[in-house]
Parts: structure tokens; sequence; C-alpha cells
């Protein structure tokens, strides 16, 4: 995390321009950024919308060629940069599901992390669909993509605005977080329970209430140990 954390953007973006062959480019993409702090969850959606404008001034072949490179890229904080780039394209939110699913997966909790960040604004937007079609992703083999699912729609979340109708009304998630009740993976369980612990904040009855529920259904080790965690704050 203080690696992560630690990392100047400008520099590397001037790297990986250098690297791309774009550097004619570095002085406009600079010149977008002088306004932005040096704090990394303004530097990465500042950098990314740098680079959609780039990117959508280039001939197709060309604009999936660097889409694709900046994606693949050795460093982390670069494929954080394409994660982001695809929150904010104009997209569908199947397309963008689609297209953050490779991100979600990635080996870096930074990617991940940046790629749940990418897509949470229209995921809230298009809340009732979005879950829809992230119950299958609570499905999934790879417990990265399992706890996207969760993560990106919790109601408070890090760093990130809240999901109001999730605050007001956490039961729309209920589909979702009942597939990952007894999930194996630690990384999911935490999450699931970091979920109900945050709509604990708005609606404890009603924790309560799933919580029960859950118990009774399920008394796995997992279970409980997501059932502690989500409980922590006001039980």
């Amino acid at each position: 995390m203080t690696e992560w954390l630690a990392i100047d953007h400008i520099t590397l973006l001037l790297h990986i321009l250098d690297e791309l062959e774009l550097e004619q480019h570095s002085k406009a993409m600079l010149s977008d950024l002088e306004s932005i702090p040096p704090k990394i969850m303004k530097m990465i959606p500042a950098i990314a919308g740098a680079w959609l404008r780039l990117l959508n001034q280039m001939p197709e072949f060309k604009r999936i060629e660097v889409m694709d490179r900046l994606s693949t890229h050795r460093s982390d904080s670069v494929r954080c940069w394409a994660a982001y780039i695809v929150g904010l394209d104009e997209l569908t939110l199947d397309q963008k599901l689609q297209r953050i699913r490779f991100f979600a997966a990635d080996e870096h909790f930074g990617v991940r992390e940046i790629a749940w960040m990418a897509v949470r604004e229209h995921v809230a937007q298009e809340l009732k669909e979005a879950i829809r079609m992230l119950v299958d992703w609570a499905r999934d083999d790879n417990a990265n993509i399992r706890r996207f699912a969760v993560e990106v729609t919790r109601p408070h979340g890090v760093w990130a605005k809240h999901i109001v109708a999730l605050k007001e009304n956490p039961a729309f998630a209920l589909p979702l977080l009942d597939i990952v009740k007894s999930d194996p993976s630690k990384y999911v369980q935490d999450s699931v329970g970091n979920w109900l612990n945050d709509a604990g904040k708005s609606k404890p009855e009603w924790v309560v209430q799933v919580c029960q529920a859950w118990e009774e259904q399920s008394r796995t080790r997992e279970t409980m140990r997501i059932l502690k965690r989500a409980q922590r704050s006001f039980k």
C-alpha cells in the first residue's frame, strides 16, 4: 500500500508516453493535469481522462493498440489508469462491466480497487440492472470477481460516494449477498461482512434480521466469520 501510494504518476506518465512513442502529446496531457492535486485518488481519474481524450483522437486500430498496451502493462499503476478509462468512457453499463472484468481479476490489489471505483457511479445509476448482472459474478470461480460484485455495491464504500438507494433499502442487494453468505474466500468474506456493516449504519434492524436468517440457514465457519464482521459496530 505504501509503495502504491508513493508512485509519482506524472513522472510515470512521461515514461509511458515515451515508451508508446507518443511523447509528442506530453505537453497537452501535462497541461490537462496542472491543477490536479498530487493525491492518488485525484490523479488516477485525471490521468485516465487525459488518456481517454487522446484515445478518442486516434484511429480505431491505434486506439485499440494503445488501450491494450495500457491494460496489460507491467506497471500496476498504468493498469489502474486503463481501468479508470473504462469507467470514464461513454459505454453502456453492460459494456463497462464486460470490460472492467479483466481489471477486477487483476493480480494486484490496487488495480482491483480502482476497477470497482471506476464503474461504481454507473452501477449506482442503474442499480437494479447492475445487481441483476452481478449476481452471475457472485457465482464466479475467481474470488476476485466475486469480491468485486460485493465491493462495487457497498452502501458506503471506501474512497467512494455512498449509494443512497442501498443505504435506504439494502434489501435490493440481497439476491447477490445471499450467494456469498458462506463464501470460502476470506477476501470475499471480509467484503460481505463490510457490506452488511455499512448497511447497519442506516438500517441496523435489517442487518440483524439478515444475520439471524443466515445463521439459521448456514452455520458454517465461513458464515459465522461474516456475521461477526457484519455486526461489529452495532451489536
